[in-house]
């Protein structure tokens, strides 16, 4: 079955730097969009970037200037960098893609990983 399951969360000091890495599985033909996703205790899960198949990127405003996602086809992976954290930085980050599957990739759905918690704190 498709997975997607993240890595590289933890806990950082305000101002450090943390890479988070999301890696696809499974039966997978091709991927479109694929971005990262945050949801703070008691908010609305939110988007922190996205990129497409083709190297667009997407940010919010939180992380313009702060964060920057990449990406690897073939290896079926992004990596969000993510410097000068704050405390507000602090939550669940989610990675999401919408994957196609079949054999002309007919079939695509949109995917989420399990999370990984990201804590800002001193």
């Amino acid at each position: 079955q498709v997975q997607l399951v993240e890595s590289g969360g933890g806990l950082v000091q305000p101002g450090g730097s943390l890479r988070l890495s999301c890696v696809a599985s499974g039966p997978i033909s091709y991927i479109n969009t694929m971005g990262w996703y945050r949801q703070a205790p008691g908010k609305q899960r939110e988007l922190v970037a996205s990129i497409t198949a083709g190297g667009r990127t997407k940010y919010a405003n939180s992380a313009n200037g702060r964060s920057t996602i990449s990406r690897h086809n073939a290896e079926k992976t992004i990596w969000l960098e993510m410097n000068s954290l704050e405390p507000d930085d602090t939550a669940v980050y989610y990675c999401n893609a919408d994957i196609c599957s079949g054999i002309f990739a007919s079939t695509c759905e949109e995917r989420w990983g399990q999370g990984t918690q990201v804590t800002v704190s001193s």
